[in-house]
């Protein structure tokens, strides 16, 4: 028995929602920030800029207000105290209104003009679109370390064989769904660190949606906060604890989202 998918919310008349989760951020968010509303503004279609301030310590919720200003279709959601990047990237989904969601991460590391290489196959049919570093990794412009580098190839292999997803890249921070995905996805989401992504995406293959990974330019940015020691092992007992979602059942209860997109109250 699979999950029952919530009924569609009223189409809002915007075309793409942007959830950038941030957490002590202060200083990147200076220079990405304008980049993504400019992108915003250019284009033709009615957009919306999500910003989820994940109980950031320093003086980030300052510098996002100020770099949002009055721009039109800008929220900031901000909480107390940091909940995980999984958090953060699901209550910005669950709260946004477009007919097409993407989530990015606060360095574009993935530059936000990349979005096209996303948008095009959900227009086509498709209802997941994830970017890749690996699908063309001559479009690296600054690798991360071989040491990071090859632990990411090693995770990708465990996923692979735990999970049963085909993707070669489920990590990197720039993916797009269709409304109609995200709204039956990300409810049942239940990792809220940043072994989130492989459960995302083994909600879309469990609900048979079209998921397409393709080839994002991409720049490794200085400042990380994953640890590869902790977060990796982590990560790993994440990824068992997808299929035991799975096995239990935690994945065939009806998604709880209410009519008006908002996040429920946050899981204890």
């Amino acid at each position: 028995m699979t999950a029952t998918a919530p009924a569609p919310s009223p189409p809002t008349g915007i075309y793409l929602s942007v959830v950038i989760p941030v957490y002590n951020e202060s200083g990147r968010i200076r220079k990405t920030l304008p980049q993504v509303i400019q992108y915003l503004r250019a284009r033709p279609e009615r957009c919306e800029l999500i910003v989820v301030d994940d109980g950031s310590t320093d003086d980030t919720a300052d510098r996002i207000r100020e770099l949002v200003g009055d721009t039109a279709e800008a929220r900031v959601i901000s909480y107390a105290p940091n909940r995980g990047k999984g958090y953060a990237v699901r209550r910005g989904m669950l709260q946004a209104r477009g007919e097409y969601l993407l989530f990015s991460d606060a360095d574009l590391s993935a530059p936000i003009t990349e979005a096209e290489r996303l948008l095009e196959p959900l227009q086509n049919g498709y209802d997941v679109v994830i970017g890749s570093r690996a699908l063309k990794r001559e479009w690296i412009q600054l690798h991360q370390s071989a040491f990071r580098e090859n632990a990411g190839k090693m995770f990708n292999l465990v996923l692979r064989v735990i999970t049963g997803l085909p993707f070669r890249d489920t990590q990197c921070g720039f993916k797009a769904f269709r409304r109609a995905a995200a709204q039956r996805i990300f409810p049942l989401q239940s990792i809220f660190g940043f072994g989130f992504d492989p459960e995302i995406l083994y909600l879309a293959q469990k609900f048979e949606y079209r998921t397409l990974e393709v080839p994002v330019h991409w720049a490794h940015s200085e400042g990380t906060k994953v640890r590869m020691l902790r977060d990796g092992l982590r990560m790993a007992s994440d990824l068992v604890r997808i299929r035991w979602n799975d096995l239990t059942g935690k994945y065939s209860r009806e998604g709880n989202l209410p009519s008006t997109g908002k996040l429920n109250p946050p899981e204890k």
